[in-house]
C-alpha cells in the first residue's frame, strides 16, 4: 500500500501506526524523491522522518480521575506493547492516579496487539476480576470500555470519542488531534523547508488532550485536571519529574531532575505501584 501512494505521485505520504516504521522506512529509500512521515518509531532517512505525541499527558490526566473515582484502590491497564511509548503511558497514568489517592496500585494485562477486541475483552475482565474498577487502555477498540459498561465499572476511550459506546463506564477520553502536524508538515513541504527531523507534541501544541470528562467525576478533579493541563500547555507541569523510583526501590529520575525526551525515549520500567515485571525482551 505504500509503495502503491508512491507510484501514484503523492509528494508526501503519512504511515500512521509504529508498526509501519519498518515498511515506510524500504519504501522511502525506492523513491527519493518522495516525502515519508512515521508515527512514533525511531528510525530515520533523508527523506523520511518521525513525528509523535505525548500521550502520556492524556494518561496522566486521566489518572488523576481514576485515583479519584476507585473505590477498591485497583486500577487496570490493558497494555498493547512493552515498548517506551506505552510504557511511558502507564506509568504516566500510575503518577497521576497517586497524585490524589497514594494507595493505588495497578495491575496490567498485555495483549500484544494494537487492536484485537476479543483479546481486549478478555483482558479487561481479567483485570476486573483482580479488583480493579476503573480500566484504561492503550488499545484502539472500544472492548475495554464496553466490558466496564457490563461490569458497572469505570474506563477511558482512548484515541477517539467513546462516550457513546459506555455511557455510564465512561469517565473520559484520551485523544490525539494530528491536523496541526499534518497542516505543517504539508506547508514544510510546500515551502521548500521539509528537513529530516523527529517531532513530538503535545498539549502545549495543541495535539494532544482528554475529553468529553463526565459528570460524574467532583468538580473539586475537574478542576485540577484543568489547572494541570494548563500546566502542559503553559510548558511549566511535567509528567515525570523526580523523585522517580521503580517497583523495586531503585530510583530512576533524581528529585527535582526532569524526564526530558531521551529519557523517555529509554523508559523500560513500571513505577511504583505497578504489578509485576516488564516483560523480558523490552
Amino acid at each position: 500500500m505504500i509503495r502503491d501512494l508512491a507510484r501514484e505521485g503523492n509528494q508526501i505520504i503519512f504511515t500512521p501506526s509504529f508498526g509501519y516504521m519498518e515498511p515506510t522506512l524500504k519504501v522511502a529509500r525506492e523513491f527519493p524523491a518522495v516525502k515519508f512521515e512515521s508515527i512514533t518509531g525511531y528510525k530515520t532517512a533523508p527523506n523520511m522522518r518521525i513525528y509523535d505525541a505525548s500521550f502520556y499527558q492524556d494518561t496522566y490526566l486521566a489518572g488523576v480521575i481514576a485515583g479519584s473515582m476507585t473505590k477498591s484502590n485497583t486500577l487496570g491497564y490493558v497494555g498493547s506493547f512493552a515498548i517506551p511509548e506505552v510504557l511511558r503511558n502507564l506509568n504516566a497514568f500510575t503518577l497521576g492516579a497517586q497524585s490524589v489517592n497514594p494507595k493505588i496500585k495497578v495491575n496490567v494485562v498485555w495483549v500484544n496487539t494494537w487492536f484485537d477486541p476479543p483479546k481486549e475483552t478478555e483482558a479487561a475482565q481479567s483485570l476486573i476480576n483482580q479488583g480493579a474498577d476503573v480500566l484504561l487502555q492503550n488499545t484502539d477498540s472500544t472492548a475495554v470500555l464496553e466490558t466496564a459498561e457490563r461490569a458497572g465499572k469505570f474506563a477511558f476511550g482512548w484515541d477517539s470519542d467513546m462516550s457513546a459506546f459506555a455511557p455510564n463506564a465512561h469517565l473520559g477520553s484520551a485523544v490525539v488531534y494530528w491536523a496541526p502536524y499534518y497542516i505543517q508538515a504539508v506547508e514544510e513541504l510546500k515551502a521548500g523547508t521539509w528537513e529530516t527531523k523527529r517531532t513530538v507534541w503535545g498539549v502545549k501544541e495543541g495535539l494532544n488532550d482528554l475529553i468529553k470528562v463526565s459528570d460524574k467525576v467532583p468538580a473539586e478533579i475537574v478542576a485540577k485536571v484543568d489547572e494541570i493541563k494548563a500546566g502542559m500547555k503553559a510548558g511549566t507541569f511535567e509528567v515525570f519529574t523526580g523523585p522517580i523510583v521503580d517497583n523495586t526501590g531503585k530510583e530512576v529520575l533524581a528529585a527535582g531532575a526532569p524526564g526530558d525526551q531521551a529519557w523517555r525515549d529509554k523508559v523500560n520500567f513500571f513505577v511504583k505501584g505497578i504489578e509485576g515485571k516488564v516483560p523480558a525482551g523490552n
